[in-house]
């Protein structure tokens, strides 16, 4: 039985040096950006205080109680993700970055799109932490270079992780394809998958699941890129949470069946983010930003039922649909209301023709990450050991880089070395199909 009695300390994250030659931040050095930077209305601690950046000293390796596989993560497309990788005639027109008023800016087919780095902001005191990094220095180095991010990974304990993208696509790629000249969407779509896999992934790939971005616009063109990534090594695709909100058709209609017979076919587990259908959680309109933060678990919930009741994974029995960054409080509450409306199902003749019943099938197909869910852990065996992963979620303010071995190991007191392992990375490396060596399963101190 696992058990740990030192709860994490510091939670700052830490940053320093890291050897490239790289212009940053040294140790504790501040970079005056008031220039470049105006009030963020989200993070209202923050308004009054001068703009600065701050890296802060570089933290020890963490102590390694397991081996971990991160569920979510991001990666923040660095600038030359497109160069080269789309045909000659789109190269005007695909994303590049531009500097402009001080500024590293996105610009796609003539469209600025500011939002380079989606607050990440690991390495940076929460204080001064801003919605936006408006300059690729102004980032931790791990948040957009690999080597970089293996090597926090390292201090951090974790052994392999699923990245997904960031601002410039959406979770799920929406913003490279929505609303765009077709043509060009797919040559950068299939552009960012290449990049993905080729350069992310592939530099090290023991240590990076490879997590393609789907094709939205015609979903039996969807399922052959999906045929034809798994092909070349794509465990997983990022697609959207409630595609009805992008203005695509609903979950309800059966119009993405054929996208999810090639990701059932060829195990490619379907990631929905929170936040990937460009929407997120809302209460009052005049009620402060941090309803939204808190109410990251609520649109998972949303979603898992939403997805149940479509009946795919009725009609795909073996799809594997994980919530990433929707946490497991909200799991087990959900179970118990499934039972009770079970009661009288029938007057909405929803389920009437499923011979399991709801929470049979959320238990079989359904997946969950864990990121600091201490109380959740105690209801383990309502949600299935089998289905809970956990996640650091590198490089955002929700991260638990570089303490998330501490705050893990917290969380699973009293848990049996059988279930510390399934939670820990036994589960995502099946739900992923990425094996880890017995070494690294043996000894989390081997990688």
């Amino acid at each position: 039985m696992y058990r740990e009695m030192a709860r994490p300390g510091d939670r700052g994250c830490r940053r320093g040096t890291d050897g490239t030659g790289e212009p940053m931040a040294t140790d504790g050095q501040t970079l005056d950006v008031s220039a470049s930077r105006t009030t963020d209305d989200f993070f209202r601690g923050t308004r009054g205080r001068p703009k600065t950046v701050t890296f802060l000293p570089e933290p020890e390796r963490q102590r390694r109680r397991f081996t971990i596989i991160s569920a979510d993560d991001h990666v923040v497309e660095p600038p030359d993700v497109f160069e080269g990788r789309v045909p000659r005639r789109f190269a005007d027109r695909a994303p590049r970055i531009v500097e402009e008023d001080g500024a590293h800016v996105w610009y796609y087919d003539g469209i600025p799109r500011p939002d380079i780095g989606l607050n990440a902001v690991v390495g940076r005191p929460i204080a001064e932490a801003s919605f936006e990094p408006k300059r690729f220095e102004e980032m931790r180095r791990g948040s957009w270079d690999i080597d970089a991010r293996v090597h926090d990974m390292d201090l951090n304990g974790i052994y392999a992780s699923v990245n997904f993208p960031s601002g410039l696509p959406g979770f799920a790629g929406q913003r490279l394809q929505l609303g765009r000249d077709p043509d060009l969407a797919m040559a950068v779509v299939r552009a960012w998958n290449d990049w993905h896999l080729e350069d992310w992934a592939g530099r090290h790939p023991d240590r990076v699941i490879p997590c393609q971005i789907p094709w939205l616009a015609d979903p039996v063109v969807a399922a052959d890129e999906i045929r034809r990534n798994a092909a070349r090594g794509f465990k997983a695709v990022a697609f959207t949470e409630a595609p009805e909100k992008l203005g695509l058709p609903s979950l309800h209609t059966g119009y993405w069946d054929p996208l999810m017979a090639a990701c059932e076919e060829t195990g490619t587990a379907v990631c929905l983010h929170v936040g990937s259908s460009s929407s997120t959680p809302a209460t009052s309109s005049d009620a402060p930003p941090i309803t939204v933060g808190v109410l990251f678990f609520g649109f998972a919930m949303f979603t898992a039922v939403d997805w149940l009741f479509s009946k795919i994974p009725v009609r795909f029995p073996g799809i594997k649909i994980c919530l990433s960054e929707g946490g497991i409080a909200w799991v087990a509450g959900l179970m118990d209301r499934l039972d009770h409306t079970g009661r009288y199902s029938e007057l909405y003749g929803t389920w009437t023709d499923v011979p399991l019943t709801p929470n049979e099938v959320l238990q079989r197909n359904f997946f969950y990450s864990a990121i600091e869910d201490p109380s959740s852990f105690r209801v383990r065996d309502r949600i299935g050991i089998d289905n809970i992963m956990v996640e650091s979620d590198y490089p955002h303010l929700d991260s638990t880089w570089p303490h998330t071995q501490a705050i893990i190991a917290a969380g699973l007191e009293g848990f049996t070395d059988d279930e510390v392992r399934k939670v820990t990375w036994e589960n995502a490396a099946r739900v992923f199909g990425h094996p880890v060596p017995p070494e690294v399963a043996a000894d989390p101190d081997a990688f």
